[in-house]
């Protein structure tokens, strides 16, 4: 993790509002109930059925790589944004997936949509389920990446792997997420330099970094999931697009592969070779063509 940034200068806005990229796209904020949440939106404002970004662990805006973004906003609305106590975002982070959800469906109630698609990427994929199970007629496509049910296999070994890498980051001077999130292979190692420098793409009106309570409570959340009795997937009605590497140590890939089977709806992307949790960033191009076709396949698809 790196140290706090000053936080930026959210601009309040009633509506949203578009961009051409997501490293120009200003960054805006939404009260939801008396609580500033920070976001950006890229793509074309009104055009079809708004997507709705949910990070992964210490993720602020400025983690999502802008090459899925901006991909997927080519044609689509395409919305990210910090959760409660999270990089700008005010009030305190909760500690269970559940919180976390009901807060990232008042933020979509908030900015007045009354239907939209998901993509949750790992701690995002687990509040994506939540969603999609309680609020039906909310959520009409589901993109799950990186992620698993709860009570996965391995999933309540994140903090241990998390924690065991940001060390490692530290002593070697490089960013965890290259541990994290590729393979340790000559492919892996520059897939990771690749994906980091696009996170450089930006540079201005930045984010602010993850606070450490946050990251505690996410932490806590996230061992929480782990913990659960085997999830009820049956609930999840919507049709789901299942993607990931196949190498991922964050959360193990058979997750993937368990979700794809129990999900009544869903499609599995085969698992990206060479990769780990970061697939959807490694392998963007073939990710955004793929999310794109299941977005807009036709109802009943």
């Amino acid at each position: 993790m790196s140290a706090p940034r000053s936080s930026p200068t959210p601009t309040p806005t009633p509506a949203p509002s578009s961009s051409s990229s997501y490293k120009d796209a200003p960054t805006r904020s939404v009260s939801v109930r008396g609580v500033d949440f920070v976001y950006r939106q890229v793509g074309q404002e009104g055009d079809g059925v708004p997507l709705i970004l949910l990070h992964h662990l210490t993720a602020v805006l400025d983690n999502w790589d802008p090459r899925v973004v901006d991909g997927l906003a080519a044609r689509r609305q395409v919305i990210a944004f910090d959760n409660r106590g999270v990089g700008a975002s005010g009030g305190s982070t909760p500690d269970t997936i559940e919180a976390m959800a009901r807060d990232a469906v008042l933020f979509i109630r908030a900015l007045g949509f009354e239907q939209v698609d998901l993509l949750g990427l790992s701690m995002g994929g687990f509040i994506a389920q939540v969603i999609a199970a309680e609020e039906p007629q909310l959520v009409r496509r589901v993109v799950l990446a990186g992620t698993g049910p709860a009570g996965g296999p391995g999933i309540d070994k994140v903090t241990a792997l998390t924690l065991r890498d940001i060390l490692k980051g530290f002593l070697t001077r490089k960013d965890p997420k290259q541990f994290l999130f590729f393979t340790d292979t000559e492919h892996g190692r520059r897939e990771a330099h690749a994906f980091l420098e696009r996170l450089k793409e930006r540079t201005s009106d930045r984010d602010r970094a993850i606070s450490l309570t946050s990251f505690r409570a996410q932490l806590k959340a996230i061992h929480r999931w782990g913990l659960q009795a085997p999830a009820d997937l049956s609930r999840i009605h919507q049709p789901v697009l299942v993607a990931n590497g196949e190498s991922d140590r964050m959360v193990p890939s058979e997750n993937t592969l368990d979700l794809a089977a129990r999900l009544p709806r869903s499609e599995l992307v085969p698992l990206y070779p060479d990769a780990g949790h970061g697939g959807i960033f490694q392998f963007h191009k073939e990710f955004v063509a793929r999310a794109l076709a299941f977005l807009e396949a036709q109802p009943g698809a």
